[in-house]
C-alpha cells in the first residue's frame, strides 16, 4: 500500500511533522534465487571480505521454529452475480545466497481457479516494510475488510466479505509479502538481512525470481502474466517487469501501477521549479471538489490546464511580474476554497502538512496525506506543528492485521504463531535506497515498454492523493515517447486517495478499467 516518507519526503515539507514522518511512514499500503542458484549470481556476496570481523563476532542469526507446509483451502464467492469456486494457498519460496545457503522465506497468498488459459497477476504493496494485505484484503482479493475510508475505526470488527472488486473472475491472483513483512523472514543476521534484502537492487532481484519460482513450481510459465503494484510496489513494478525480461527470460504482459511512487525528482527543489507545487495543487483542488459533491474529470480538467500554464509560469516570473502572482493566488483561493490569508502568505505554494492542518483547523482535526478527506482528531490542536500520526496510517494495520491472521491460520489453516507484519516500521527504517531510489522507476518502464510492443501499462491514482500525487504520472508519461500505440502506457485517475479502492465506485471503475487492458492480450 504505502510509501513510507522517509524515502520520499518533499521536498517543499519543511515542517517538524514531515520530518517525522520521513523516518516513519510510507508506502501506503504494497525474488531472486535461481530455486536458486541465479539468485546467487545476482545477490551481493554475502560473505565478509577479509579484513572485516569474523561471522562469529556478528550477532548471529536468529533461530526460528519452521514454517507450515503450504496449506490449501476451498473457498466460493458470490460476485456480481455469480458464484466463484476457487482455491487459497498460503505457501512459502525459500530465497537462497551464492553459496546455496537459504537466506529468506517468502510468503505468498494465492487464489487459483479451474479453467483454460487463465492469466496470472502477481500482486505486492510499498512501503518498504508494507505487506500485501492492503492489495489483497482491500482492492482486488476475492474477499475484503474495510479499512482507510472516512469513518472506519480501527477496533470495528475485522469482518472479511465478499468482494465486488475482485479481479479473480479474470486472473488467478498470487499476494507476495517481501522479508520482513507479513510472514516472511530472513534467517541471517541483521547485517546479512540489510545487505541481501533492505536495498534497492537486492529487493528487485529477490522478488522478481519468487515470481519465476512460483511460475515454475506451478508449471504456469506459458499463462499470460501480470503485475500490479501499489506505492512503492509501483516503484518496484517496472524494475521488476525489466528484471523478468532480461535477467530472468519472463515476459509479462501488463503492469498495473496503484498510487506509484515513480518519479520522485520532479519533487526536487521548490525554491525554484514549480514541479512540485504543480504536483499537488490539483489534488489539493480535487479534494476541495469532492467536498462540494463536485469531483468529476470534467470539473478536473481545466485545473490541471491551469496547472501546466498560468500556474507554472506565474512561478516562474516570480517577482519579475507582481500582477501575475497577485492573479495566481487570486486563483488558487478559489479553486481550493482555502483562507486568503493562508493561500496569500504561502505564495501560492501549497506545502502538503500545512494544508492538511489549515483545512481542517476550525474543526479540530487534521486531514490525510493519504487522502485529505479522510480525518482525525488533532491531539495537540495548539501546537505550533502537526505532532501526531496520519489519520490513515497507523488506523488501518489493526483491522488488515486482525482480518489477515485469522483468515491465513484459522480459514486456510496455515498454523503459526510468529509475528504478523502488516506495515514493518522496522524494515522502513533499514532500508537503504541510495542513489537509486532518488532515479525512480521511469528508467525502467521505459525500456520495458520499448522492449515489448505488446507490453501495456495502466498508471492509476486517487485524484486527492498527496503522497503520490497524480500528476506526477501525468507530467512523466508526457514526456515519455510514443513506441508505436499511444494507449500501451495510459493514466487513469478516480475519486479517492491513495487508497481509491476504499471508495466502491473507484474499485469497480478500476476493476473496468483493468479488464479492458486484459482484454487487449
Amino acid at each position: 500500500m504505502y510509501r513510507y516518507e522517509m524515502i520520499s519526503s518533499r521536498i517543499h515539507s519543511h515542517s517538524e511533522f514531515a520530518a517525522r514522518l520521513a523516518l516513519i511512514s510510507a508506502l501506503i499500503f504494497s525474488s531472486v534465487g535461481w530455486t536458486s542458484a541465479a539468485w546467487a549470481q545476482e545477490a551481493p556476496d554475502a560473505k565478509p571480505p577479509a579484513s572485516a570481523p569474523s561471522a562469529a563476532a556478528k550477532p548471529p542469526a536468529p533461530k526460528l521454529p519452521p514454517l507450515p507446509a503450504d496449506a490449501h483451502v476451498e473457498q466460493t464467492a458470490e460476485i456480481n452475480g455469480k458464484t466463484l469456486r476457487y482455491t487459497v494457498t498460503v505457501g512459502t519460496i525459500p530465497v537462497y545466497d551464492r553459496d546455496g545457503k537459504k537466506t529468506g522465506e517468502v510468503v505468498y497468498t494465492a487464489y487459483t481457479m479451474e479453467g483454460k488459459d487463465r492469466p496470472v497477476t502477481f500482486a505486492m504493496n510499498g512501503g518498504p516494510g508494507a505487506s500485501s494485505v492492503y492489495l489483497n484484503l482491500g482492492a482486488i482479493g476475492p474477499k475484503r475488510v474495510a479499512f482507510g475510508a472516512e469513518g472506519d475505526s480501527p477496533s470495528d470488527p475485522a469482518t472479511l466479505k465478499d468482494n465486488p472488486g475482485t479481479w479473480l473472475d479474470f486472473t488467478d491472483l498470487v499476494f507476495i509479502d517481501p522479508i520482513g513483512t507479513g510472514f516472511s523472514r530472513s534467517l541471517v543476521s541483521e547485517a546479512e538481512t540489510k545487505k541481501l534484502f533492505y536495498s534497492t537492487a537486492p529487493d528487485i532481484h529477490y522478488l522478481s525470481r519468487i515470481v519465476y519460482d512460483w511460475l515454475v513450481k506451478n508449471g504456469r510459465l506459458n499463462s499470460r502474466k501480470y503485475f500490479v503494484g501499489e506505492s512503492y510496489g509501483g516503484f518496484r513494478g517496472p524494475r521488476v517487469t525489466l528484471y523478468l525480461q532480461t535477467k530472468l527470460g519472463v515476459a509479462l504482459n501488463g503492469v498495473v501501477l496503484v498510487s506509484p511512487y515513480l518519479n520522485p525528482t520532479v519533487e526536487d527543489d521548490g525554491d525554484l521549479s514549480p514541479l512540485p507545487w504543480m504536483m499537488t495543487l490539483p489534488s489539493i483542488v480535487a479534494a476541495h471538489l469532492e467536498r462540494e459533491h463536485k469531483l468529476t474529470a470534467e470539473a478536473m480538467a481545466p485545473v490541471i490546464a491551469y496547472t501546466r500554464t498560468d500556474y507554472a509560469a506565474a512561478l516562474m516570473k516570480g517577482r519579475s511580474d507582481p500582477a501575475a502572482t497577485e492573479q495566481m493566488i487570486q486563483h488558487v483561493t478559489e479553486l481550493t476554497g482555502l483562507d486568503p490569508v493562508f493561500v496569500k502568505r504561502a505564495g501560492g505554494r501549497l506545502e502538503t502538512q500545512a494544508y492538511l492542518r489549515e483545512v481542517y483547523r476550525s474543526e479540530g482535526k487534521l486531514g490525510s496525506r493519504y487522502d485529505p478527506n479522510v480525518t482525525a482528531w488533532d491531539p495537540f490542536p495548539h501546537d505550533p506543528s502537526q505532532r501526531s500520526n496520519d489519520p490513515i496510517l497507523e488506523s488501518i494495520i489493526a483491522p488488515t492485521t486482525t482480518a489477515m491472521v485469522n483468515f491465513v491460520t484459522q480459514t486456510v489453516g496455515w498454523k503459526t504463531d510468529a509475528r504478523y507484519e502488516a506495515l514493518s516500521e522496522d524494515v522502513n527504517r533499514q532500508w537503504d535506497g541510495g542513489d537509486e531510489l532518488r532515479k525512480g522507476s521511469v528508467e525502467q518502464l521505459r525500456e520495458a515498454v520499448a522492449n515489448d510492443a505488446k507490453l501495456h501499462v495502466l498508471i492509476v491514482h486517487g485524484w486527492n492523493d498527496l503522497s503520490c500525487p497524480f500528476m506526477g504520472s501525468v507530467l512523466t508519461v508526457d514526456q515519455m515517447p510514443v513506441m508505436g500505440d499511444p494507449t500501451r502506457v495510459q493514466v487513469k485517475e478516480y475519486p479517492g486517495g491513495h487508497m481509491f479502492y476504499s471508495r466502491p465506485t473507484s474499485q469497480m471503475d478500476l476493476r473496468k478499467d483493468v479488464m479492458a487492458m486484459f482484454g487487449k492480450h
